[in-house]
């Protein structure tokens, strides 16, 4: 009897267990049936329909990696945080983007370079630029120094300064150790012609805003990318998203058919020229010019000096100041064509402006009647007009983005410490600096500034990629380009003058 009760009890486990097993099967084949099947791992390695690469589980995209700034460590200890990362391997994330090409203006980075690629720099040619010099600038080990020589105007020093701490934050660890001499103030001082000739001296190597024909300075993006306080021009990052938006409110056939400038006029005397060929009485030039009062601009808020609301003629000027203008990049983020008064001052990107493609030029020499035919050729060639301003606002929205002006600076700095022959050493007056060191002690809009440009974290992505050298037949095409553009506006302005003397 005891076997037989056994028997039973372990009968029924059985059965409960097999019954079991078939209702679950029921409810998986119910379940499979209304919603679809979920493969096991075997199934997911084989099936053909898994929407993931074969033996591979999606990986997620890396983390933007931030260091906020640390301000109260920074009021405690007076000295710059340690929490600052040496190396930074973006290249070793193995779902990243291949980098793009950097845009064709980098290749005259080694054209800047090009008076030192025999010589190679010394510390004693370093030495001998400080005669004009504002500061030098060293990094030794991934940190920054600055041993100051004489205060620049304004803060153009201080948000210089403040570009080169927001690079190493971008590119911790990938900056090489340098020392470089820079000086803040706008026309260059390097004559090529005192460096020319077989027993001619190195010249020495100076880093400035913009240079010429006839200099051999070293350009370098200027402060303005991070803000200029005194006149309320917010950094580039911020101002680039207003300016695209600010391009939006009129189509280029809706806006006024004049060609539009604004500025001082004081400060050269080829901008007093400019403003004779104001509209009067006697004369309509197609210009309408207006004298900028920054004086009364700060009394009253810089309501009238909005960069993104002045989108709205057809046309706008450029014209350079003492030396070249900050205006530019602004000018030619309108989809407006740019009428540019003969440069002779160049800075890092605009030798890539091509003329009759980005720009139409207009005589130094004879600015009214110049700037007269050029509106009238493009009120009559709406279409190719159009073409010529959208160009060079997509050039500035695609070419001169933050992370390209970063990249610039990143691929100048590097080639350029390739060519030192010293190992660069912290000066003994030089004064470590940091994020904190700067934006902490900063007050009012030169903070906001700081703080609105403050780069948050290293790149997730490397630089782009350092396109070649010219070589000589290559860059003699573009500058014969560029030449026989000029001279074909040239020839079209005479035609045109030559018309309307016959009519009248």
């Amino acid at each position: 009897m005891e076997s037989a009760a056994r028997f039973s009890a372990i009968f029924v486990v059985l059965f409960v267990l097999v019954g079991a097993l078939i209702c679950t099967r029921l409810l998986n084949y119910n379940t499979e049936t209304l919603f679809g099947a979920t493969p096991t791992s075997a199934q997911a390695r084989t099936s053909q329909s898994y929407p993931h690469k074969t033996g591979e589980i999606p990986k997620k995209p890396r983390r933007k990696f931030e260091i906020p700034l640390n301000c109260p460590a920074y009021d405690l200890r007076g000295t710059c945080p340690s929490n600052y990362p040496t190396t930074f391997h973006p290249e070793q994330n193995p779902e990243r983007p291949s980098p793009p090409t950097c845009p064709e203006y980098f290749r005259w980075i080694h054209e800047d370079l090009r008076p030192w690629a025999r010589t190679g720099i010394t510390r004693e040619m370093v030495e001998r630029a400080n005669r004009t010099a504002n500061f030098k600038f060293v990094i030794v080990n991934g940190k920054a120094y600055v041993e100051q020589y004489e205060k620049a105007f304004q803060t153009r020093d201080v948000f210089t300064v403040w570009g080169f701490l927001q690079l190493l934050r971008r590119y911790p660890g990938q900056v090489p150790d340098l020392e470089l001499m820079f000086d803040c103030v706008d026309w260059p001082v390097i004559p090529s012609h005192e460096y020319s000739g077989p027993n001619a001296t190195a010249p020495p190597p100076l880093f400035r805003y913009c240079a010429d024909d006839n200099t051999l300075d070293i350009v370098f993006p200027d402060w303005s990318f991070w803000g200029w306080a005194e006149i309320n021009i917010r950094p580039w990052e911020v101002l680039f998203e207003e300016l695209k938006e600010g391009n939006k409110r009129k189509t280029w056939l809706e806006r006024e058919p004049y060609a539009y400038w604004k500025g001082n006029p004081d400060i050269a005397e080829t901008r007093q020229d400019l403003i004779k060929c104001n509209v009067s009485e006697e004369h309509d030039w197609n210009a309408r010019l207006y004298a900028q009062d920054w004086d009364r601009e700060s009394k009253e808020g810089y309501n009238k000096s909005d960069l993104a609301s002045q989108c709205i003629h057809r046309y706008k000027i450029y014209i350079e100041g003492s030396a070249w203008s900050v205006s530019e990049k602004y000018i030619l983020s309108c989809d407006s064509v740019t009428l540019i008064v003969k440069p002779h001052y160049y800075d890092f990107f605009t030798r890539r402006l091509m003329p009759v493609e980005h720009y139409w030029p207009i005589k130094d020499d004879d600015k009214c009647r110049s700037i007269k035919f050029s509106v009238d050729w493009g009120n009559t060639h709406r279409r190719k007009a159009q073409a010529i301003g959208k160009a060079s606002s997509n050039l500035i929205q695609e070419e001169l983005k933050m992370d390209y002006v970063y990249d610039y600076m990143f691929h100048l700095l590097n080639e350029y410490a390739k060519l030192l022959q010293f190992k660069p050493t912290v000066p003994k007056k030089a004064v470590e600096l940091c994020s904190e060191a700067m934006a902490c002690q900063a007050e009012g809009t030169e903070k906001k500034f700081m703080l609105q440009s403050l780069v948050k974290g290293p790149a997730v992505s490397e630089p782009c990629a350092m396109p070649p050298p010219y070589d000589p037949s290559s860059l003699f095409a573009v500058l014969r380009r560029k030449e026989n553009s000029m001279k074909q506006v040239e020839t079209w302005e005479r035609n045109y003058w030559e018309s309307q003397s016959k009519k009248s």
